[in-house]
């Protein structure tokens, strides 16, 4: 089983790989300019690499490219192996990354709660205080409620 440090820097080497090929050495016009490499995991005995991806798109472009992805499979893990130099070539597994959706739906979220915010201000304009501005004893208030008895009349 191989360390943590060496699983990362392999990780590191294939996202680099994987991503120069798809930009520079694979014709496949399903894998144009809109696949993004974002992050790559390896298992801790390098046998197994995890590939995530983003696609700028549609589902549509979503779909074409997995499919690019799986076809081109073998040329990538061919030049990951040329540029590793282990033993054993990791086996490649394409994801795509849910990341942007995950994004969009925070950003979503995050605009329902400044509308939210927003219509709470805008109620709370010209509203008054219930009880006073300023609900808490102060410590004249406190003298002043000892000097008087519990009838109401000043101590003497």
């Amino acid at each position: 089983m191989a360390d943590n440090a060496r699983a990362k820097r392999l990780a590191d080497l294939i996202r680099e790989v994987v991503a120069q090929k798809l930009q520079r050495g694979i014709k496949d016009p399903r894998l144009g300019s809109h696949v993004t490499i974002t992050d790559t995991r390896v298992t801790g005995d390098l046998r197994e690499a995890t590939v995530f991806y983003t696609v700028y798109g549609d589902d549509e472009e979503r779909k074409e490219a997995a499919a690019g992805l799986e076809s081109a499979k073998g040329i990538l893990r061919s030049e990951v192996g040329r540029a590793a130099g282990v033993k054993f070539t990791p086996t490649l597994t394409f994801v795509a990354d849910a990341l942007p959706d995950t994004a969009k739906t925070i950003e979503d979220l995050l605009d329902k709660a400044r509308q939210s915010d927003a219509q709470v201000r805008e109620a709370s304009a010209g509203a008054a205080y219930a009880g006073g501005a300023d609900p808490y004893r102060k410590p004249a208030d406190e003298e002043a409620a000892d000097t008087t008895d519990t009838d109401g009349d000043a101590a003497e």
